[in-house]
C-alpha cells in the first residue's frame, strides 16, 4: 500500500485537499469486491454504497498490481492503476465532504488529468515529454469489449476532453516553463462542476 498512499499525498498536495482519511484502509481484496459487484470486475474499481444519508466506500485494485507497484517492478499501466483508482477515492470524499455532486463522466475526467499530470510531473516537465505522453495516454485509447453504449460513451467522452485539456496546459504552461501556474490552474479546474471543467476545456481548445 506504499505507492498509493505517496500517490494520495502527491494528489491532496497538488490540489491542496485534505481528504483526512488513509487510500489503504479502504482497499479491498477480491473476494469482498466480487460479493459486491454483480456487473463488471475491471482490475481498478472503486464501490461507493450510499445508505440512510451515509457514504461507505472501498477501493479495488489488483493486489498484483499493487504487490509489482510497492515492488518497484511495476510497468507504466499498473502506475495508470493506481492512479485512477487513487483519484476517484479522493474526488469522491472531497466531494462528499463539500456536500457536492458528482457524476461517473466527472470521475472519470477528473482520473485522466490525474494520470497525465502525475506522469508529467514525476519526470521533467517539458513540451517533449508532454506530448509523447499525451500521445500514450489518450491518442490510441481502447476500450474493454464488454462495456456497454453508456459505459463506452462516459470513457470515451472523458478520454477526449481530458486530451484537449491536457493540450492546452502542455500549450499554456509547459511550453512556457510557466509550472507554478499550471497548479493554480489545476486547483481551479479541481474546484468546477462538471459543466464549468467543459466549459473551459472548450474555451481552451
Amino acid at each position: 500500500m506504499k505507492t498509493l498512499s505517496r500517490v494520495q499525498r502527491g494528489l491532496e498536495s497538488l490540489y491542496r485537499v485534505d481528504t483526512g482519511v488513509e487510500v489503504g484502509d479502504y482497499v479491498v481484496g477480491a473476494q469482498v469486491r466480487d460479493d459486491l459487484v454483480d456487473a463488471r470486475r475491471p482490475r481498478e474499481q472503486l464501490l461507493v454504497v450510499e445508505s440512510d444519508g451515509e457514504m461507505n466506500l472501498a477501493l479495488y485494485i489488483d493486489p498484483e498490481v499493487i504487490g509489482r507497484l510497492d515492488s518497484r517492478a511495476h510497468d507504466f499501466q499498473d502506475l495508470l492503476f493506481a492512479v485512477e483508482g487513487v483519484s476517484h477515492f479522493i474526488f469522491t470524499v472531497w466531494c462528499a465532504q463539500h456536500d457536492r455532486p458528482v457524476s461517473q463522466v466527472e470521475l472519470e475526467l477528473q482520473a485522466e488529468v490525474d494520470k497525465y499530470v502525475t506522469c508529467l510531473l514525476i519526470t521533467e516537465p517539458e513540451v517533449g515529454r508532454s506530448t509523447a505522453l499525451r500521445r500514450r495516454l489518450f491518442g490510441n485509447a481502447e476500450y474493454e469489449l464488454d462495456l456497454d453504449d453508456d459505459e463506452h460513451d462516459r470513457y470515451r467522452a472523458a478520454n477526449d476532453n481530458a486530451e484537449r485539456y491536457a493540450a492546452y496546459l502542455e500549450d499554456a504552461f509547459v511550453a512556457r516553463r510557466r509550472i507554478p501556474e499550471m497548479f493554480g490552474e489545476l486547483r481551479r479546474f479541481y474546484r468546477h462542476g462538471l459543466a464549468q471543467k467543459l466549459s473551459t476545456i472548450a474555451r481552451a481548445a
